[in-house]
């Protein structure tokens, strides 16, 4: 759900109105809606984006370059629906290239990394710029912590705990975008656990740039005054709360003590998600990348050996600069074999200001896609494969809140993905289930368990 927004109603004439588009991570989302409640503190009218509206938000991402041509569409849709709306570009692509956003046909606010948490203070009568305005920041200086968290009409909430990166690899464009890894107090994560808890979601769902970096406090301060093991140690135990899920975590930060802990716990899922970006060690290594494919091999076994039916997902990057068909083919393998429930699959883009952009190798677009088509079709059948070995095994299911085509979906503890017919008194509860079967789409089906 790309939109921040309240169930419509006739609207007010008094009442402005403020749509958001949030593109990019689960980060953006809490961010996207951290700022939105500052609107509704202005008694603002939350609306979708397809809605007319006096103020419309895009906050930006930075990743690929589909992200950076999304912008563009957007800001037309905006105008589409209000030709006078107020335009806001935030985030991340916004901090990175705020000199390319301004050309953009009405744009009329831009805000960097240290800004966009500021919005609302930007927006003043409501009345077009003659001239973008600008305020974006030397990203040295985004250096404090904003605590964040989404609460929209969905069953979960993303809660960000740590922002910022101090790793170095050569195709990403984060630590540019978003500064020096530093993360949320111990004590302001525990009350917004619990403030989620007490508005009557079911799920959390923790979010950050690295967030098995989490420890280091703002402005410099690089030591760890908590681990990552000691956070979900804190978060375990507030009662109100079902269920808690990891959104990321890099494979050389996951270590045994987490996956023990998870494994034991009560609250957070079997569910991991570790980027791996090559199974090529070599371009691992030409990445910067923190680990080789051994260690990565360990950590899904060690899942796996605690955790049978967990379910792991995976990030991959296809077509990075001196990518040669071996290491590809290397890579697939490598995927093949490893088990695991599904793929992200990313075809590499160009960034500006990043080190990859000096390999010469360059991998033809056409053989680019080629790759990633090849991948993707890997990701279904391993999709696929998990979700048969579950048939049979009871669960729990948080049913979703979104009407999709006539029926209600949900995920188990281990995101296998159910529907069935819409049901309105099945949204936002646990249901025991059994699954049954896979339909022809991709969803599994089930029976209540009585």
């Amino acid at each position: 759900m790309e939109t921040i927004l309240e169930p419509y109603i006739k609207h007010d004439q008094s009442i402005p109105r403020v749509a958001f588009h949030t593109l990019g991570c689960k980060l953006n989302f809490s961010e996207s809606a951290t700022i939105a409640r500052d609107f509704d503190d202005k008694n603002y009218k939350r609306v979708d984006f397809n809605s007319p509206a006096e103020v419309y938000v895009i906050n930006t991402c930075s990743v690929t370059e589909n992200a950076d041509k999304r912008l563009k569409g957007l800001v037309q849709k905006a105008l589409s629906h209000n030709p006078k709306g107020f335009v806001a570009a935030i985030g991340c692509y916004a901090q990175l290239q705020p000199e390319e956003i301004s050309k953009l046909d009405g744009v009329d606010l831009v805000l960097g990394a240290t800004e966009k948490f500021n919005l609302i203070e930007y927006v003043n009568d409501l009345s077009k710029n003659k001239q973008t305005e600008i305020h974006s920041c030397e990203i040295e200086t985004a250096n404090f912590y904003k605590s964040s968290y989404s609460t929209s009409d969905r069953t979960r909430a993303f809660l960000k705990v740590q922002d910022g990166c101090d790793y170095k690899c050569t195709y990403c464009t984060i630590p540019q975008a978003r500064g020096v890894s530093r993360s949320d107090t111990l004590e302001n994560i525990i009350n917004n656990v619990k403030k989620i808890g007490d508005s009557g979601l079911r799920e959390i769902v923790l979010t950050g740039v690295n967030i098995g970096d989490y420890g280091k406090g703002e402005f410099g301060n690089k030591k760890h005054q908590h681990t990552f093991l000691e956070l979900i140690n804190a978060i375990d135990m507030v009662k109100s709360i079902d269920r808690i899920r990891i959104s990321s975590i890099e494979p050389n930060l996951l270590n045994d003590d987490i996956i023990d802990f998870v494994s034991g716990s009560n609250r957070f899922v079997p569910h991991f998600h570790i980027p791996l970006q090559s199974g090529s060690d070599r371009i691992l290594k030409s990445m910067r990348r923190r680990y080789l494919t051994p260690l990565y091999l360990q950590r899904v076994a060690r899942i796996k050996e605690a955790m049978p039916n967990a379910c792991i997902g995976v990030d991959v990057i296809v077509g990075y600069p001196g990518e040669t068909e071996e290491d590809f083919l290397t890579s697939y393998r490598f995927l093949a074999d490893l088990d695991v429930s599904y793929l992200h699959v990313f075809t590499y883009s160009e960034r500006p200001n990043t080190e990859a952009l000096e390999i010469k190798e360059v991998v033809p677009h056409a053989v680019r896609n080629k790759r990633s088509k090849m991948l993707r079709a890997l990701s279904v059948k391993k999709r696929r494969a998990f979700y048969e070995s579950q048939l049979g095994k009871t669960y729990s299911v948080l049913f979703e809140g979104e009407n999709k085509k006539g029926y209600c979906t949900g995920f188990t503890e281990n995101y296998v993905k159910v529907r069935t017919p819409w049901n309105p008194e099945l949204v936002n509860t646990l249901k025991e289930v059994v699954l049954d079967s896979v339909d022809s789409e991709g969803y599994v089906r089930f029976e209540l368990k009585a």
